[in-house]
């Protein structure tokens, strides 16, 4: 389960820095990254046909006002429409995450139940109840039930997770 949220957590990062490349931004020098690093890729399409391929490696991250943040190098090639290559990106990238993903709301299992209700006679098999907020963009009720499930955390969870994913890139 930890690996498929730190997988849609860099999907999600990804995704962002995506954006970012066709916007304008003062070049920056790249940090040397390990041969053994994480790195996702990142594809998309240009105005007028053309396309990026390339890849975002995360090299930090950190809690900035209560929002998850991620630093990392975006690489990659921008090619026209008819496949011709224009141009290399190489460019350090700060993002915030937006992380999309469920929360455990309630999970309840009943026995099997017999009733005899003045002689109706009611068999009620196991019943497993099990019931997820789904998280994300759009999703109101998902958003207030994850925010709400998770009111009696301490302040420090958005450090704490930053914290988490500079030790697993470190270890890579």
């Amino acid at each position: 389960m930890t690996r498929l949220r730190l997988t849609l957590f860099l999907a999600t990062a990804v995704a962002a820095a995506a954006t970012l490349v066709l916007a304008p931004v003062a070049p920056a020098a790249p940090p040397a990254a390990s041969p053994t690093s994480i790195s996702a890729p990142v594809v998309g399409t240009l105005p007028g046909g053309g396309t990026f391929a390339g890849t975002f490696t995360p090299t930090r991250f950190f809690a900035q006002n209560g929002q998850l943040m991620v630093t990392g190098t975006l690489t990659g090639t921008l090619t026209d429409a008819l496949g011709n290559a224009i141009g290399t990106v190489t460019q350090t990238v700060t993002t915030a995450v937006t992380a999309t993903g469920t929360c455990p709301i309630l999970d309840l299992t009943l026995g099997p139940l017999d009733l005899n209700l003045l002689g109706l006679v009611v068999h009620l098999d196991t019943v497993h109840l099990n019931i997820t907020a789904q998280s994300g963009p759009g999703n109101l009720l998902g958003n207030l039930l994850c925010a709400v499930s998770h009111l009696l955390d301490n302040g420090n969870a958005t450090n704490a997770v930053a914290n988490l994913l500079n030790q697993i890139i470190a270890r890579l």
